[in-house]
């Protein structure tokens, strides 16, 4: 299990508030694309798919005339090319977030897949994009309608910059109250389908406004006191539940907890943290504590002092969303990890990107010469499932192997998709 305690990490989640599944269905859609024969395949797919209103542009110019005849009320989506005469895609983006024109955002591209990595970075350093993912040609509909399913559970643009920031007092009242409480995702080999951890998702059960991602409050408690709080909190209920699980005959897991850099830094935390586990019986051998590289460089030395500790006292370590820049090799190795997560940025479309390929293979090689578990985030494809077992990767989490649950949930689900996940280990094939 991983209890991910990070803003960022359950950014995509489907913890936020939700629609029905579908939203797209009537919803009006832009296709711009300067290829008649690409654009007809488009507009086909997208009125296959039960869109309502299904406008058409040959390059950024006629869009935004487009977007703008509608009144100033943002579209539900735009699907956009990159490479088109006139204003090509890059640039509408931008005038699509600065305009705040639409609501959802998919590109597509039959360029260099990096220029489609370009896209995605602006998304993910600006919530209020509305991206939800880029495409390759030829767009296929099963990859479509997987990216379009996201629009059921992200929020609009508008919508992605929260209108509800918490102050401290609710968020201390909602600690006082037991609403803080962990989802679920599960960690399989990929040699075998096996269950060997969970990732725990913290969520706030809001009393009014529902069931809450990270995006919601962990801005506001990162670098106040109630951070360690509200990790020690969440840290409880997990040792609770793996007891649980224990006694109802579930094989051992291993529990992995991201710490923040704060509270990575502070020897009184760590000590604290620690009698918590030796409290409760749980093995430290049976829990993870996960850390960016960002949150080791904070405050260095005493960041590796504790790694040192905790990694001394039997508990695993592992580095969160690893790049493969120096710094963070740099990072790897000096450390006592355990564990190495690669980041979804460099799994998810990995089999039809080259360029993530590479960078995909040389952090496995990197984690089997130093003899450590890797982990790919962000599996939501059987391609990509293939291309992990190809390359020698430990385990698999994503989509694909499950979403995240309520600890309840867990045992009906182990044995409802054990056959599943056999024969995707097995053949690459689901049932």
């Amino acid at each position: 299990m991983t209890i991910d305690l990070s803003a960022h990490a359950d950014a995509d989640a489907d913890a936020a508030p939700t629609g029905p599944a579908r939203v797209w269905h009537g919803q009006s859609v832009l296709v711009v694309e300067d290829s008649a024969v690409q654009r007809a395949h488009l507009v086909g797919l997208l009125r296959q798919l039960g869109f309502g209103t299904v406008l058409e542009a040959a390059d950024g110019n006629e869009a935004l005339r487009a977007l703008e005849g509608a009144g100033g009320v943002p579209l539900f989506l735009v699907l956009t090319d990159l490479e088109m005469p006139g204003m090509d895609g890059i640039e509408l983006t931008c005038q699509l977030r600065e305009r705040r024109l639409v609501h959802h955002l998919i590109v597509i591209s039959a360029r260099d897949p990096r220029l489609l990595e370009i896209i995605e970075s602006m998304g993910s350093e600006d919530a209020s994009f509305g991206l939800l993912g880029t495409l390759l040609k030829p767009v296929q509909p099963a990859a479509l309608e997987q990216l379009l399913e996201l629009a059921a559970r992200v929020p609009g643009a508008a919508a992605l910059a929260p209108d509800f920031v918490p102050t401290l007092d609710e968020l201390a009242a909602a600690l006082a109250r037991r609403e803080f409480l962990p989802y679920f995702q599960p960690k399989v080999a990929i040699n075998s389908g096996q269950l060997k951890g969970v990732e725990a998702l913290a969520r706030w059960q809001h009393p009014q406004r529902g069931l809450l991602a990270p995006l919601y409050f962990i801005g506001a408690l990162e670098g106040s006191a109630l951070m360690a709080e509200f990790t020690l909190a969440i840290v409880g209920q997990v040792l609770e539940r793996m007891l649980a699980w224990r006694e109802a005959g579930l094989p051992p897991l291993t529990v992995s907890i991201n710490l923040a850099a704060d509270n990575l830094a502070e020897r009184a935390f760590v000590d604290r943290l620690t009698a918590l586990v030796l409290a409760s019986g749980v093995a430290p051998a049976a829990l993870v504590w996960e850390v960016t590289e960002t949150s080791v460089m904070r405050q260095l030395s005493q960041s590796l002092t504790n790694l040192g500790r905790l990694r001394l006292m039997g508990f695993g370590l592992a580095m969160d969303d690893f790049g493969i820049g120096y710094s963070s090799m740099q990072q790897f190795a000096r450390c006592p990890f355990t564990e190495l997560k690669i980041d979804r940025a460099f799994v998810h479309g990995a089999a039809q990107r080259p360029n993530r390929q590479v960078v995909l293979k040389s952090a496995l090689e990197l984690g089997q010469r130093l003899g450590v578990h890797t982990v790919a985030e962000g599996v939501e494809s059987e391609a990509d499932w293939r291309l992990l077992r190809e390359l020698g990767c430990d385990m698999a989490q994503g989509y694909l192997v499950a979403r995240p649950m309520p600890a309840g949930e867990l045992i009906g689900w182990m044995r409802r998709d054990r056959r599943r996940l056999r024969a995707l280990a097995g053949a690459g094939q689901v049932d």
